[in-house]
């Protein structure tokens, strides 16, 4: 069996490794269209223990992730009246670079044959191989080809966000909610490195046009973000990468698989960056669909179907969670004109996952200070 992924993002890279490492002789091609050391992007962010998954079946690969990796065991939210910790809300972040090498490394180790820097125009290219794995993103080659027969959708938010780096490092992860003459504003920050963060900059959509920043070019909308989080930033520039102004894109299927092409991570699906989960999710759907391989090697469409069987309720559940984090953002500069506290539990328990049960467990200082301002 010849197989062809799409895509050398963590997801291809990591399912070509799983494919070679149990199958040693198997015949496994990743393509990417961009040079090997290309990346848009600046850090990323996994939830607490997010790696963990990978402990169980590949120590070594989690041996050479977790070093890399910036951690911190709370988070902070910045209202524009206070500065609130929420403990136990742990995260971690590498460089998305990095992690990209260290996964072509591991790719490398089982010799998978990897070509970089080209451009499939059309799947008609591929007729030699007889499964191909669309890992292409949320513009997936594969999903556009076929949108009808898989019940493709691709929708998108009202808010724009713009994705920066900075050289100011930050504690933790951190949301900083400003209230600006236009409107709200947000960042997401946080470190991914001994000497870098991530700096996203979020506002909706009435402040994005009262602000003008629609006819801005990309140095006067970098210096119209540097200067409204100017006490944020401490004087530190912003660093610009491919740093557009974007809608973030919902990706649906229907169905994940059609004849011998099958779909895995944003060209699956997308799950907003606010709950720091995407990149997770796309390294376990390589997980289940080398499983179902495995279980299944020579019935391409049994194999299919037992991946998608197996890993849609997980998925369906996590998504889920995501789009309710997205919709609060959607609404954040609503959510900014409740006192601290009760924005604070808004924010925290935004989707749906988490209950003041648990908080009593994970973040017991922050409930504290939550059950004293609401005295």
């Amino acid at each position: 069996m010849r197989i062809a992924i799409l895509g050398a993002g963590p997801a291809g890279l990591y399912l070509s490794f799983l494919i070679k490492r149990r199958v040693p002789n198997a015949d496994v091609t990743v393509i990417e269209q961009n040079p090997a050391d290309a990346t848009f992007g600046f850090g990323v962010v996994f939830s607490d223990r997010a790696l963990e998954f990978l402990r169980e079946d590949d120590e070594e690969t989690y041996a050479a992730v977790v070093p890399a990796m910036e951690s911190w065991r709370d988070m902070t939210l910045n209202h524009p009246a206070e500065r609130i910790v929420i403990d136990g809300i742990g995260f971690a972040a590498i460089e998305r670079l990095r992690l990209l090498k260290l996964l072509q490394a591991r790719a490398a180790s089982v010799n998978v044959t990897a070509i970089y820097g080209c451009a499939v125009k059309s799947l008609d290219e591929l007729n030699e191989f007889d499964v191909v794995v669309g890992a292409d993103g949320v513009n997936s080659l594969v999903r556009r080809t076929y949108a009808n027969e898989l019940g493709a959708t691709v929708g998108h938010l009202t808010n724009r966000f713009a994705w920066f780096g900075t050289g100011q490092v930050f504690e933790t992860l951190t949301q900083t909610f400003v209230d600006t003459e236009w409107g709200p504003f947000n960042a997401h920050h946080y470190r991914y490195a001994p000497d870098r963060s991530t700096f996203i900059v979020e506002t909706g959509a009435d402040a994005f046009a009262r602000a003008g920043l629609a006819g801005m070019d990309p140095v006067q909308s970098q210096a119209f973000c540097e200067k409204i989080f100017a006490a944020t930033l401490d004087g530190e520039p912003l660093i610009a990468n491919n740093s557009i102004w974007r809608q973030f894109p919902l990706v649906h299927n229907e169905r994940w698989s059609h004849g011998k092409y099958v779909l895995l991570g944003d060209a699956l699906h997308t799950a907003h960056f606010s709950i720091g989960s995407g990149t997770r999710l796309a390294l376990e759907d390589a997980i289940a669909l080398d499983k179902a391989l495995a279980a299944h090697p020579t019935n391409v469409p049994a194999a299919f179907a037992a991946y998608e069987a197996a890993r849609r309720p997980v998925l369906e559940k996590l998504v889920g969670g995501a789009n309710d984090s997205a919709n609060w953002y959607e609404h954040f500069g609503e959510h900014m004109k409740l006192k601290p506290a009760d924005f604070a539990m808004s924010y925290i328990t935004r989707s749906g996952r988490v209950d003041i049960e648990r908080l009593r467990k994970l973040s017991p200082q922050f409930v504290a200070w939550w059950e004293d301002a609401k005295k």
